[in-house]
């Protein structure tokens, strides 16, 4: 006789992995309201209830602590990081603090200069297939709006003024009845350029007017938007005047005056003006009298600038010491025969000095071909090394702006225009341009000016989607303090035999606040993904080899059923006819040793037709029924354990059952991409 060796017992239960952390809030939750909330309100609270089903759901640091939770967290703080931490770090590094220069006491009017957002649509990438398109749109909106309400979250500045682009095709959106020259965006028109200025307000309006509805703009508070690029009209002889028109009926006139931190900001549409002098598309003529009713408009602008910078400046001033803000009118009654009216106007207080002016404009200012941008130029640093004293070559072709023009773009003005509008402007102390989506600082010394040379900074665009893999901005901080009497207070004689770039920082100081490399971002995100993959599929695949381990180990070890002491009564034993009852035989423990005659090898009376103990097994761990597989009907049908054990297409079988590593690297997959997609998507609405 042979010990019984067969038991219906599922062994498999004892070898699983703990659940993870999700698993076990559920339990508890499904414990609590399912089993003990109803139990408390069904009896009183003497009873002696069982409450065994919460003591299943008890938290263990091995149960929460598993792969897949540990891949969770690694990822939600990537994640926080990558999308938020990043941003602040590099934004909040740029705080006033750390690089103003003003005396103590100092109240500086601080702005942000943003270049180029150049909203990406159909016309950035027209063979960008979907759904990258979509993609890269939506996350480079994403980038922005982030970017910027960072900056007003931190930094709040109180003027914020934009150099032009603000779209890409912008000038490619006709309005009705306006002829095209590209076929390819004749499905265009105002409908979408509308919904891209509510994609622009969206991005950078509504952060602005949510901090003013909640009152944190007290004081006043700018956001210019008006000059426009050669993005948002076209360039020269190639602007259209119903695009011109749409634009500044909705961003405002391109030619504006400013008085902000008590400088004169003179806005000022060079791309309209560029068309000076230009070939006519419709006459094909050339010269002064060619597309006036282009640059028209701003040429006169130029010719009444120094007396309307004039008017500007002393109503700034009025305004400031809480004086009218226009001359007052004498109440007193004239006949209407008298011709005598001069006296009815009353001149308010002029404003003897002056302010510095600074120049705003989308393309550059003319330079020398080969001028140095500097060393915080990104996509071509310079050449050499600086000397002793710091500085750079004034020449260097690969880390200067090209000299060049084509279809609708212009690097640079050209030099008779450049010298018209510094000399109609006068006192220009700094210029500030965009449209090379790269750094570049040079100082023009050809051009009159009072400090002998006007300082230009190009500012980097604002969009990661421009060519630079760090974009920017530029911060501002203005401080030139009046008297008692509206003067400006004048510098000490240190400071007028410093140097010129020592002067330059009297009124004006800079600094260039670099946003995160997104590119760089994303490329820790892919190796993070990678590194996942394979931790997963490696835990897949243990998990699978344990499974077999473990129930190989139970079955070697000759006994499955428990043993006792305990004697069972004479009678409590099942009767059993006389065909069986000869077969049975007492055991010292207790336990009856049962005859398997009459039973094939391998089966038990307590199992399903064609499966063995160990399948059963199997099922009870994986929670994969093995009925299903045709190798059981093949190989497992009618067998014994030590047989499936040892014939070689079972373990060929059983090794390359890839399709229950499979099923588990799935699930852990989807469990850890669940959870990380729910963080994500709470992270982006933040935003």
């Amino acid at each position: 006789m042979s010990a019984y060796r067969h038991a219906p017992l599922s062994i498999g239960h004892d070898h699983r992995e703990p659940p993870g952390i999700l698993r076990k809030c559920s339990d508890v939750v499904r414990h609590i309201f399912g089993h003990y909330i109803p139990y408390l309100l069904v009896n009183s609270p003497k009873s002696d209830g069982d409450t065994s089903s919460l003591k299943g759901a008890r938290w263990q640091l091995r149960s929460i602590w598993n792969l897949s939770t540990a891949l969770v967290l690694v990822w939600m703080l990537a994640l926080w990081w990558g999308e938020i931490g990043i941003f602040r770090s590099s934004i909040t590094g740029c705080d006033w603090h750390y690089w103003e220069k003003w005396p103590d006491g100092a109240a500086p009017h601080r702005m942000v200069l943003v270049a180029d957002p150049q909203l990406v649509d159909p016309h950035t990438y027209p063979g960008r297939p979907w759904p990258l398109s979509t993609i890269t749109r939506h996350h480079t909106d994403y980038y922005m709006r982030k970017s910027f309400t960072i900056i007003q979250d931190f930094l709040d500045p109180k003027t914020v003024f934009f150099l032009g682009d603000l779209f890409d095709g912008g000038r490619e959106w006709l309005p009705p009845g306006t002829s095209g020259s590209d076929p390819r965006w004749r499905n265009y028109g105002e409908d979408y350029w509308i919904k891209e200025y509510k994609r622009f307000g969206n991005i950078f309006f509504n952060e602005w007017l949510r901090r003013a509805r909640a009152g944190l703009h007290r004081d006043h508070r700018k956001i210019l938007a008006g000059l426009p690029g050669n993005h948002d009209l076209g360039l020269g002889s190639g602007i259209k005047i119903p695009v011109r028109r749409r634009f500044n009926a909705f961003f405002g006139d391109g030619n504006s005056i400013d008085v902000i931190g008590n400088h004169t900001f003179v806005s000022l549409d060079t791309v309209s003006l560029s068309a000076k002098r230009q070939q006519d598309s419709a006459t094909g003529r050339q010269g002064e009298g060619s597309n006036h009713e282009i640059w028209g408009p701003v040429e006169e602008f130029l010719e009444n600038l120094k007396s309307e910078k004039s008017r500007v400046v002393n109503r700034a001033v009025r305004m400031q010491n809480d004086k009218a803000e226009n001359d007052l009118m004498f109440h007193e009654v004239v006949g209407v025969r008298d011709p005598h009216v001069s006296k009815s106007v009353h001149t308010a207080s002029r404003f003897e000095g002056s302010m510095p002016s600074v120049l705003l404009t989308h393309v550059p200012l003319y330079r020398a071909k080969d001028t140095a941008c500097g060393p915080l130029r990104e996509r071509s640093p310079p050449s050499t090394k600086p000397s002793t004293d710091g500085e750079y070559l004034e020449k260097d072709p690969g880390n200067a702006i090209r000299v060049e023009y084509g279809f609708q773009y212009q690097n640079v003005l050209t030099p008779d225009i450049s010298k018209e509008i510094i000399d109609k402007i006068g006192d220009v102390q700094s210029v500030f341009s965009g449209d090379d989506h790269d750094y570049c600082e040079v100082l023009h010394r050809g051009y009159t000016s009072p400090s002998g040379g006007i300082r230009e900074i190009t500012v980097k665009a604002f969009s990661w989607a421009m060519g630079v893999r760090r974009p920017g901005f530029l911060l501002l901080s203005l401080w030139n303090p009046l008297d008692e009497t509206d003067k400006a207070i004048n510098q000490s004689s240190e400071d007028q035999d410093s140097n010129f770039a020592h002067q330059q920082h009297q009124t004006i100081q800079t600094h260039l606040c670099l946003l995160p490399n997104q590119l760089s971002i994303f490329i820790r995100y892919i190796i993070l993904l990678v590194i996942t993959l394979f931790a997963l599929l490696v835990r897949a695949a243990r998990a699978r080899n344990n499974i077999y381990n473990d129930v190989n180990k139970t079955y070697t070890n000759g006994h499955v059923l428990p043993f006792t002491t305990k004697s069972r009564p004479a009678s409590s034993a099942p009767a059993h006819d006389s065909s069986t009852a000869s077969a049975n035989q007492s055991h010292p423990n207790g336990l009856a040793i049962r005859s398997t005659a009459g039973r094939i090898r391998g089966t038990s009376p307590y199992s399903f037709p064609g499966t063995t103990t160990k399948d059963r097994a199997m099922k009870s761990y994986s929670g994969v029924s093995l009925h299903d597989d045709p190798l059981d009907e093949r190989w497992g049908r009618g067998r014994s354990h030590d047989e499936d054990d040892d014939h070689p297409k079972r373990k060929s079988a059983a090794g390359s059952s890839l399709g229950r590593v499979w099923r588990e690297f799935r699930r852990s997959v989807l469990l850890v991409g669940f959870s990380v997609g729910i963080w994500w998507i709470y992270l982006a609405g933040t935003f």
